[in-house]
C-alpha cells in the first residue's frame, strides 16, 4: 500500500519536476559544401538545411529562412544524417586485466554500474552517432539509461534496448557460465530458459520492464565460456515461439548467432536481424536474402577482441575462439557482400571501448563495400532495421534533425567518418568543433 502511495505521489508531481532537455534554437541553419542523400546513395551540393524546433524543415537552397534564424556554416564538409549503430552494449567496457573485469562486476552496485555507463553514451553521441540499439545489458541499467538520456538528464543517443538477451542454460547469454556452481546467489542470467514455453514467458517478462526489441543467443560466442563458438544453443521449436512471441508484440527479434546452423535455425523462424555470422555459408546466405534477414557483420569487434589477444588480455578459452572466428569472420562478410544481402551497420562497442564505432565504416570498405552502401547501412538502412524511418535516417523535411558533419568528401576517404566534429540531435547542438572560441577577456 506504502509503494502505491508513493507511486501516486509521484505521479502526482508536475511535468516541471523533471529536468527538460537542453534547448534548441527556434530555427536554426546548417550549411556545408555538400550534403549525402542517403537514400540515392549520393552527394548534394552545396548544402542547406533548415532545422525548426527540432526537425528538419527544409532541405536546398530554396528554403525560406525565417528573420533571425542562426546560421552555422561548416565550410568544406560534408553533412550526414546522423548515424546509427544496431549492435551496442553501453553498460560495459573491458579493461586491461580479464580477470580484474570479473572481480569489478560482482563487486559494483547497479548504481555504479549505472553511472559507469554515462561516459560510454557521450562518448558514442560525440562520436555522431544519435540512435543505437543496445542488445544486452543486466539490471535493467539500459532501461535507465535510455529513460534518462529521453528526458534530458545526461547526453547520449537515442536508445532501442533488449534489456537481457535470452539463451539457455549454460549458453553464451547464461552470464553465471564461468563460475563455480555455488558461487553466485543466482547460477542463470535473468534471460535463461529451456522450452519454448519457458521462452515465451521471457519475451513477456522483458517487455513488461521495459525492453523494445528482443535479443536471443542462438549459438555460442567468443567471449563467453563453456561452449563451442558457432554450437547452436536454441531447438528450432524455441527460437520459433522467442519469435512469434515477439513478433506478435509487435518487436523485432535480433539473433547473435556465429555458426551456420544456429544461423539457418533463426532464419527460418523468421528473425529480423544476425549479428556477427562468423560461419555464414552458402546456404545461409541464400537463406537469409531470400526471407530479407538483415546482416549485422560486427566487423570492428573480431578486431577489437584480437587487439585485446594480441596484448594478452583474453583467457586462453576465448584466444582459441577468437582465432578460429577470426579469419572465417572475415570471409563471411565478404561473401555476404557478394550475395546482395542486406547489410545493416553494427559493431558490438562495449567488446572495444566506446566512441571507436566509426572505424567499423572503413572495416566493411574494405571488405568490398562501396563507402555510399556503408553510410547508407548506418542510416537509411538502419533505420528500417530499427523501424524508425518515419523519423529518422535521412535528410528529408519532417524527420528528426538528428545531422552530423564530417571534413570532406566521405565517398572518396570513408574514414572521415572517424573525425565527425559536429554533432545535432533533434536540434540541439552537442557537438561543434568549428564554433568561433571567444578571445580571452571577450564579454
Amino acid at each position: 500500500m506504502r509503494n502505491a502511495l508513493v507511486l501516486a505521489s509521484f505521479l502526482a508531481l508536475p511535468a516541471s519536476a523533471a529536468a527538460p532537455p537542453p534547448a534548441a534554437p527556434k530555427a536554426l541553419v546548417l550549411k556545408a559544401s555538400r550534403l549525402f542523400d542517403a537514400k540515392s546513395g549520393k552527394l548534394v551540393s552545396p548544402a542547406q538545411v533548415l532545422v525548426v524546433d527540432g526537425k528538419i524543415s527544409a532541405v536546398g537552397l530554396s528554403a525560406v529562412v525565417p528573420l533571425g534564424a542562426e546560421v552555422v556554416d561548416l565550410g568544406d564538409a560534408t553533412l550526414l544524417p546522423g548515424f546509427m549503430d544496431a549492435h551496442t552494449h553501453l553498460t560495459g567496457e573491458p579493461g586491461d586485466d580479464w580477470r580484474q573485469d570479473l572481480i569489478d562486476e560482482l563487486q559494483r552496485t547497479v548504481p555504479e554500474q549505472t553511472l559507469d555507463a554515462l561516459p560510454h553514451a557521450r562518448a558514442t553521441l560525440m562520436a555522431g552517432f544519435t540512435t543505437v540499439r543496445n542488445l544486452g545489458a543486466s539490471d535493467f541499467i539500459d532501461v535507465g539509461l535510455r529513460n534518462g538520456i529521453r528526458r534530458g538528464l545526461a547526453p547520449g543517443p537515442r536508445i532501442l534496448t533488449a534489456t537481457a538477451g535470452l539463451g539457455t542454460t549454460g549458453g553464451h547469454c547464461d552470464e553465471g557460465n564461468s563460475f563455480r556452481k555455488g558461487l553466485l546467489a543466482e547460477e542463470s542470467s535473468r534471460g535463461v530458459a529451456d522450452s519454448p514455453e519457458a521462452f515465451r514467458a521471457k519475451v513477456r517478462e522483458n517487455l513488461k520492464y521495459g525492453a523494445d526489441l528482443i535479443k536471443v543467443c542462438a549459438t555460442g560466442g567468443v567471449l563467453s565460456r563453456n561452449e563451442d563458438v558457432g554450437s547452436p544453443q536454441l531447438t528450432q521449436a524455441e527460437l520459433d515461439a522467442i519469435v512469434d512471441e515477439a513478433h506478435a508484440r509487435g518487436r523485432k527479434v535480433a539473433a547473435h548467432a556465429h555458426g551456420a546452423e544456429g544461423i539457418k535455425r533463426a532464419v527460418r523462424a523468421g528473425v529480423d536481424s544476425i549479428e556477427h555470422g562468423s560461419f555464414l555459408d552458402d546456404e545461409a546466405l541464400a537463406l537469409m536474402k531470400k526471407q530479407g534477414t538483415y546482416y549485422v557483420p560486427t566487423a570492428l569487434a573480431l578486431q577489437g577482441v584480437m587487439e585485446r589477444l594480441n596484448k594478452g588480455q583474453l583467457p586462453p578459452e576465448n584466444a582459441r575462439k577468437a582465432q578460429v572466428a577470426n579469419t572465417k569472420h572475415r570471409e563471411a562478410i565478404r561473401k555476404a557482400i557478394s550475395a546482395g544481402v542486406r547489410m545493416a551497420f553494427g559493431t558490438d562497442a562495449g567488446v572495444f571501448s566506446h566512441g571507436r564505432n566509426a572505424e567499423e565504416f572503413g572495416l566493411l570498405v574494405e571488405a568490398g563495400m562501396k563507402p555510399a552502401d556503408a553510410l547508407r547501412a548506418a542510416t537509411v538502412v538502419n533505420a528500417e532495421l530499427l523501424g524508425v524511418q518515419e523519423s529518422l535516417g535521412t535528410l528529408e523535411v519532417g524527420k528528426l534533425a538528428d545531422v552530423v558533419a564530417v571534413p570532406g568528401d566521405p565517398l572518396q576517404d570513408i574514414r572521415a567518418t572517424q573525425r565527425v566534429f559536429f554533432v545535432m540531435k533533434e536540434g540541439v547542438v552537442y557537438r561543434n568543433d568549428r564554433a568561433p572560441v571567444p578571445s580571452p577577456g571577450a564579454r
